[in-house]
């Protein structure tokens, strides 16, 4: 899991009387559990500790400048530290009425025969705990992610790589005839632990854990992440590809199928949801990607049953990944809205790693598995 998750809610539709920086009502349930949740092995930020006494009013500092002020503002979900190891993780509530299957597609995919597997891109399902006080609650435990894009992609050889992935990911679940439905940019993360070795802060990614600093970073290219999709709280395991389901709108509502509420297969709108994925987060906000236009064009296509199969996407992207030079692959990602004398100034820094990447022999698109 990440930070960033679509069980957000409005966490601040709170009581006037609330102090500025006191937990919020979703905060509370999980303060309310701290001590069990330790029983567990998982340990919560101090912010929950059941005696936690605000540091900023003896301090006098704004509550946003220090730790215990951060909060979290998730629905369903909180960060954690397991206590064996020090490793963050996420907590996750199990909701039966909102994700019926999600517990057993994470443990599908988590399966001693499947989690091994290279191309097994589901976030891993560490643990299950059973909470009892004050009522029964299952809580899922996963790696602590963190967003794709977050930093931003500095190469297409980064691109290349994280696309590939996907696809890989995206077949691996299609193959068992699992149908995501809800593959959007939300739910898309990338294990950090290579890229951010010492970690980084649940609330302000930019800062180190103890949020004194920021966070030591390396790139894609000298630490090539894997990238995961989270939250099958949608998805559902059929008994092939071959099939109808009422449409459910996740964290992207444009699939064309569902504009009318029919029934539709669900297969074709993850290839959508992958394809516009692209094309909103980079083709329209980014220069040079024009060598993705026919496969995204197919991928998004207005009629579900002319889009291609994952395995189709994966062979024609497969020939775009022959025909793209090493030049290319380790050019610069711009920004179409970066002024001009910016794009100089990141050309230049641009060069000077890549020279770097070429001297110490880092590939131009990044494997994690080589």
């Amino acid at each position: 899991m990440s930070p960033r998750s679509p069980h957000n809610i409005d966490a601040y539709n709170e009581p006037r009387d609330r102090q500025a920086g006191t937990l919020v009502m979703t905060e509370q349930w999980w303060r309310e559990r701290y001590d069990e949740i330790a029983e567990h092995g998982y340990k919560l930020r101090p912010r929950y500790h059941p005696r936690w006494q605000p540091s900023w009013l003896k301090s006098g500092k704004d509550f946003y400048t220090v730790e215990d002020g951060q909060p979290t503002i998730l629905r369903a979900a909180m960060d954690a530290t397991r206590i064996r190891d020090n490793r963050q993780v996420m907590l996750k509530k199990v909701l039966p009425a909102e994700g019926p299957h999600e517990l057993n597609i994470n443990r599908l995919f988590s399966s001693p025969e499947l989690a091994r597997m290279p191309h097994n891109h589901c976030a891993p399902l560490l643990d299950v705990i059973e909470l009892q006080r004050p009522e029964t609650q299952k809580l899922m435990v996963s790696p602590f992610l963190r967003p794709f894009n977050q930093p931003r992609m500095q190469t297409f050889g980064e691109f290349v790589a994280f696309f590939t992935q996907i696809c890989e990911g995206l077949r691996f679940m299609h193959e068992r005839n699992v149908a995501h439905r809800d593959c959007t940019a939300n739910n898309i993360m990338l294990d950090p632990s290579g890229m951010y070795p010492n970690g980084f802060h649940p609330a302000k990614i930019d800062r180190n854990r103890n949020f004194k600093g920021t966070a030591k970073a390396y790139t894609r290219t000298q630490r090539p992440p894997v990238y995961y999709f989270i939250d099958f709280g949608l998805s559902r395991q059929y008994a092939s590809r071959d099939v109808t389901d009422e449409p459910l709108r996740g964290g992207d509502k444009s699939a064309p199928e569902h504009r009318s509420g029919r029934r539709c297969n669900p297969f074709h709108t993850d290839i959508y949801y992958i394809g516009n994925l692209v094309r909103e987060e980079f083709m329209n906000k980014r220069y040079g990607f024009e060598f993705m236009e026919d496969l995204i064009g197919s991928m998004t296509h207005e009629d579900p049953a002319r889009r291609p199969r994952i395995e189709e996407v994966l062979q024609k992207f497969a020939r775009i990944r022959q025909s793209l030079s090493k030049a290319k692959l380790r050019s610069a990602i711009i920004s179409r809205k970066a002024p001009r004398l910016f794009m100089v100034i990141k050309r230049a820094g641009h060069s000077v790693r890549t020279v770097k990447y070429i001297v110490s022999r880092r590939p131009a698109i990044p494997d994690p598995y080589t």
